[in-house]
C-alpha cells in the first residue's frame, strides 16, 4: 500500500475545523453504538442544513432587523404537524427615526410598523401572529389588534397575518373588509381578493356565509339556531350577526 500524500497528511485534519466534521465527530464519540461513520455523516450534513437556514448571512442583517421564525403559510400554528420558516423583519428602519424626528407619533409609527414587517413575512412565505409581534415590542395582543386594525381602516385593506389568512386567533377585521367591499363599495370577489391578500375561494365562503347567517337572522335572531341551521361555530356566527347590527347591512 502506498504511503498517502504528503498532501492528504498535512491538510486532511484540518477538515476538523469545520462545523459539520464536528458535528459527526460528536455523534460518534458520544454515540458510538448508534451511529456509524455514514450515518453520523448524513445527520451531520442535515444538522448543518438546519443551522443556516435559521441563521442568515450577517451581511444581509442591517441595524434594526431581527431573524424570527415564522409560521410557514403552509401551516396553521395549531397544527400538528407545524411548519416554520426564518424570516428577517425590520422592526425599526430610518424612514421610522426621521418621521419621528419630525413630531410624527409614535403610534403612527407603530402602526407602520406592523403593517411592514406583516407584510414582509407574508413576502417570504410565511405569516406572524399578534402574539409574535407581541413579543417583539412586549405589548398585549389586545393593544397590537387595535393599531393594526387602525391602520387596516385608514388603508382600507387587509394585512397578511394568521388571523386573516387562516383565520387563527378572533380576528374578525378582514370578513368585516371583505363584507364592506362587497357589499359597500359594490366590488367584485375577484377585485377583494386581489386588494385582501385572500384566495378567490375564501373571499367566495366569506361572502356565502354572511348572507346565510343574514338570512337566518332576519327570521330568528337565536345564535344558538343560525348555528344549527348554517352548520357554522356560534363564536363565528356572533361574528356576523355583530357585523350586521353594526353596520345595517
Amino acid at each position: 500500500m502506498n504511503p498517502p500524500a504528503q498532501s492528504i497528511k498535512h491538510y486532511r485534519s484540518a477538515q476538523n475545523r469545520f462545523l459539520r466534521p464536528t458535528i459527526q465527530r460528536f455523534l460518534q464519540i458520544q454515540c458510538p453504538k448508534l451511529f456509524g461513520p455514514l450515518l453520523a455523516e448524513r445527520l451531520a450534513e442535515k444538522i448543518v442544513e438546519l443551522v443556516e437556514k435559521q441563521l442568515p448571512h450577517k451581511d444581509h442583517l442591517q441595524p434594526g432587523q431581527m431573524v424570527w421564525n415564522a409560521v410557514s403559510q403552509q401551516s396553521r400554528p395549531d397544527s400538528p404537524n407545524l411548519q416554520l420558516l426564518p424570516v428577517l423583519l425590520t422592526l425599526v428602519d430610518s424612514s421610522d427615526v426621521d418621521q419621528l424626528a419630525k413630531g410624527t407619533s409614535m403610534t403612527t409609527i407603530a402602526k407602520k410598523a406592523i403593517a411592514r414587517i406583516c407584510c414582509e413575512a407574508y413576502q417570504q412565505g410565511a405569516l406572524l401572529t399578534l402574539r409574535d409581534i407581541g413579543l417583539f415590542c412586549w405589548r398585549q395582543n389586545s393593544a397590537l389588534s387595535s393599531l393594526r386594525a387602525a391602520w387596516e381602516k385608514e388603508h382600507d385593506t387587509t394585512l397578511p397575518h394568521s388571523g386573516s389568512l387562516q383565520d387563527f386567533g378572533s380576528c374578525i377585521s378582514h370578513k368585516k373588509t371583505i363584507v364592506k367591499k362587497a357589499i359597500v363599495d359594490k366590488k367584485g370577489p375577484q377585485r377583494i381578493a386581489l386588494e385582501t391578500k385572500h384566495s378567490q375561494k375564501a373571499v367566495d365562503r366569506y361572502l356565502k356565509d354572511f348572507h346565510r347567517v343574514k338570512t337566518c337572522y332576519q327570521q330568528n335572531q337565536s345564535v344558538e339556531f343560525i348555528a344549527q341551521v348554517t352548520a357554522l361555530s356560534p363564536f363565528l356566527v356572533k361574528q356576523y350577526v355583530e357585523m350586521i347590527d353594526a353596520s345595517n347591512l
